[in-house]
């Protein structure tokens, strides 16, 4: 027992004290296990094990299995210290072996990582410690704002330049004396100075020590934890072109001998071209930020507030839920929040994309950061901080960036091992130029290892996917597209079947009242006032419309006793001790109401793609209300474009076959699926994906949520309901089909783009390590090389940047 360790697992998804049970005999099972004891009302499982024999990973993967969930938290940090990719696969690997880490993606081009854990098996301290042990440290991004970070940024550019401008002063005459060194150059004159080899000793030593004093660093810490970077590459070979001639010129002291044949130059000159591709890539990778940049640039820095009576103004993040705001025309508004004085137009062109201020009065809700244009307002606070729309916005498009896509992994596992394949290169090219092609030229057959070490870094292969996934998905979020991880960005450009949710989606989920046929029996008022009054509860688009069209022509609605939404059928209610159902023909049907006499009436409204409804009172036929949703401006235009792309457009609806084929002729879409109920949607989506379709779910209610989490891309119209957005891979804020298309263009552009990236990477370093192996680059040129790889690679993917959609 003494060496047991006990660990308490919050579990998800445990409806009964039976799945208790389930759980406890099945981790009893596992080999290890000692003792289990899950406790159904407070959803944990506490377990004591043997963690000789089994892993808290392990016990995850049995709950899991059995078809529950253990609670997980995320934890965010910056990284610092990395150098190449392979720094960030070594920190991936070590903290994923955690006890409790399920997963801990290393984003390299944004030097962060994610972590989600179990928080019972380990904490945010034993991560820093294991990182810490490795040479890096990790600082959590709770305690250090967007500002600092940006500054830190800043810091290590201006200190990476202060180290170039050193490091080419001091370089530079030995440049001046190696380009004396060929014959195409032999003209050139140079100071007797600087061929001095303890001149050139003195000029280099700095450069080798003090600049070179990060790749040291780097390099005793990986070597200390059992790898290899690209610290350990640059170390190994300008030491031995550094020291190699300082060999020679204490040789040359002792004996008198004439020097010749020293690489001083070669490592200052290496070590200066690193150091300057470092601070372009540094620079390139700040860049690649600038969507977060603008997105943050759209918060409004401070607001006006009444508290006890006063007017103050405080700083954005001093507000509180609850607070009065002042905004005058042409400010900010400061949060999310309901107007509760004033009416003005406000420009939400930030949110939905439309140029038109929208007008806005009591009641009505606000969004932090869009535009009040002309009236005073007086509005109460209701999301703050990292609650509001804009906070969730950033917060999305951070997790994206921060995400590592499916295309990464064959790089990651390459740069795993790369570093001690290169070294071991680079060994057997020293001997072979030293054993067979010039025998005995120790000179010669150094500089072609240090060519092999030098341009064989890593780096460009760590940054050609987080690169254009930042890029990518940034630009994607300045028109409104959200991609919740890399890998969705990933995904997107594979879809091959859009499902279209009709109402909100297709339409614009505000439909009008526009027939009203009671029966013959009843007087339109009296019918208008009871089905009024039996809606005003329900949530659904077409009730809204039904209760506003009413309360416009001036009727007076009474109280509801009982009500109850039936989905997908309608609603029943009790009004005034009437028995009222308002709904589809089945629903009436099902409750033995006689309507054969409406039926040729409801016919020709569906037609003209109106959704009738038909109402009972007490069991007897009450009457037909008829309501109309017309399409979105933009709807015809995005489904034609879709098609274009050779994408097939289905729609799906709730809504009778004739209503939904109406809509469906006017937007352009040939393959409908109505009469459908909320949870139908999702099998449906399994349908065609059972026939071998890509399918994309696009829907805004909460009824949309199954088949959004269902289909291989959910995407979720931004004006929809925040369940919607929950499910979906993809938010589209403004609400418009034709960002469909937009998402699946900067997919596409994005995956070719982390091809071209990796193209080249792996071409670089496949066609430059023989090519210097075989003696053909000199050691400066492979140094310059390879700081231009990294540099191309985040060039390439800030093209991205400035990609221009529909």
């Amino acid at each position: 027992m003494n060496n047991m360790k006990e660990d308490t697992l919050q579990i998800t998804g445990m409806t009964c004290a039976a799945c208790a049970a389930r759980i406890e005999k099945g981790l009893k099972r596992l080999d290890g296990v000692e003792d289990v004891n899950v406790n159904f009302a407070l959803e944990t499982s506490k377990v004591i094990y043997d963690p000789a024999q089994i892993e808290v990973n392990q016990l995850t993967e049995k709950i899991e299995a059995l078809g529950y969930q253990v609670a997980t938290e995320k934890a965010e940090f910056a990284i610092k210290g990395m150098t190449c990719a392979a720094c960030a696969n070594r920190i991936e690997k070590r903290l994923s072996k955690l006890s409790g880490v399920k997963n801990a993606p290393v984003n390299f081009a944004l030097e962060t990582v994610t972590v989600e854990y179990n928080p019972s098996a380990t904490t945010i301290d034993d991560m820093k410690q294991v990182v810490d042990k490795l040479g890096y440290q990790l600082e959590l991004k709770e305690d250090r704002n967007r500002d600092q970070g940006a500054e830190q940024r800043e810091k290590d550019i201006h200190k990476q330049q202060r180290k170039f401008i050193f490091s080419a002063i001091l370089s530079f005459p030995l440049l001046w004396a190696m380009v004396s060194h060929f014959k195409f150059t032999s003209f050139i004159w140079v100071p007797d100075l600087f061929m001095n080899p303890w001149v050139q000793l003195v000029l280099a030593t700095p450069v080798q020590f003090i600049v070179g004093k990060q790749f040291y660093i780097g390099a005793y810490k990986a070597l200390r934890n059992k790898s290899a970077n690209m610290d350990v590459l640059v170390a190994l070979g300008t030491s031995a072109a550094y020291f190699y001639s300082l060999y020679f010129s204490i040789e040359s002291l002792m004996t008198k001998h004439h020097v010749i044949g020293l690489y001083y130059e070669t490592s200052a000159i290496l070590l200066t071209l690193i150091i300057l591709g470092k601070l372009f890539e540094a620079k390139a990778k700040g860049r690649s930020s600038e969507a977060l940049k603008k997105l943050m640039g759209l918060q409004a820095k401070t607001a006006t507030v009444v508290r006890n009576g006063e007017e103050m103004t405080v700083p954005i993040e001093e507000v509180l839920a609850g607070d009065i705001m002042y905004v005058k025309p042409g400010e900010k508004i400061p949060t999310d929040g309901e107007i509760v004085e004033g009416r003005s137009a406000l420009d939400e062109s930030m949110i939905t994309g439309e140029s038109i201020p929208v007008d806005k009065t009591v009641g009505d809700m606000v969004i932090g950061a869009t535009i009040n244009k002309n009236g005073f307002l007086k509005i109460r606070a209701e999301k703050v901080g990292k609650e509001t729309a804009l906070a969730q916005i950033i917060k999305v498009v951070e997790e994206a960036q921060g995400s590592k896509a499916p295309i990464q992994r064959l790089a990651d596992r390459i740069s795993g091992v790369f570093v001690p394949i290169v070294v071991a290169i680079a060994i057997i090219t020293f001997f072979i130029w030293y054993a067979l092609i010039n025998p005995g030229e120790f000179g010669t057959a150094l500089e072609k290892m240090i060519a092999v070490l030098v341009i064989a870094c890593p780096c460009a292969l760590g940054l050609a996917t987080p690169t254009s996934i930042m890029a990518g998905s940034g630009r994607a979020a300045e028109y409104g597209i959200l991609f919740k991880g890399g890998e969705h960005l990933e995904t997107a450009h594979r879809l091959n079947t859009i499902i279209l949710d009709k109402t909100g989606t297709v339409t614009h989920g505000k439909p009008q009242l526009t027939d009203v046929q009671p029966a013959s029996w009843l007087s339109e008022t009296e019918f208008l006032k009871i089905a009024g009054t039996s809606e005003k509860n329900s949530e659904h688009p077409l009730a809204e419309a039904i209760v506003d069209g009413i309360k416009q022509r001036g009727i007076d609605l009474s109280d509801v006793s009982h009500f109850e939404a039936v989905p997908g059928y309608g609603i029943k209610a009790v009004v005034e001790e009437k028995q009222v159902l308002i709904g589809t023909r089945r629903l009436l049907e099902e409750h033995q109401v006689d309507i054969q006499s409406i039926l040729g009436q409801m016919d020709k409204l569906e037609k003209q793609g109106k959704t009738a409804m038909l109402a009972a009172i007490d069991g007897r036929f009450a009457g037909l209300i008829a309501v109309a949703d017309t399409i979105k401006t933009t709807s015809q235009i995005a489904i034609k474009r879709l098609k274009e792309m050779g994408l097939e457009v289905v729609m799906i609806t709730g809504d009778n076959k004739q209503t939904a084929e109406a809509i469906a002729k006017e937007a352009g879409i040939d393959e409908v699926i109505a009469e459908v109920l909320p949870e139908g949607k999702a099998e449906e989506v399994k349908k065609l994906q059972a026939r071998g379709k890509k399918v994309a779910m696009v829907g805004d209610g909460i009824n949309d949520a199954p088949a959004l989490a269902a289909a291989d891309t959910g995407m979720a119209i931004g004006t929809g309901t925040d369940v919607a957005m929950e499910a979906a891979d993809i938010t589209l804020i403004r609400g418009d089909l034709n960002s469909i298309a937009d998402a699946i263009v900067m997919s596409k552009l994005t995956i070719k783009n982390i091809k071209q990236n990796l193209f080249w990477a792996f071409a670089y370093n496949s066609i430059g390590v023989p090519v210097a192996a075989f003696g053909l680059l000199a050691p400066w040129v492979a140094g310059a090389a390879m700081a231009f790889s990294s540099v191309s690679v985040v060039l390439n993917a800030l093209r991205l940047q400035k990609v221009k959609l529909n």
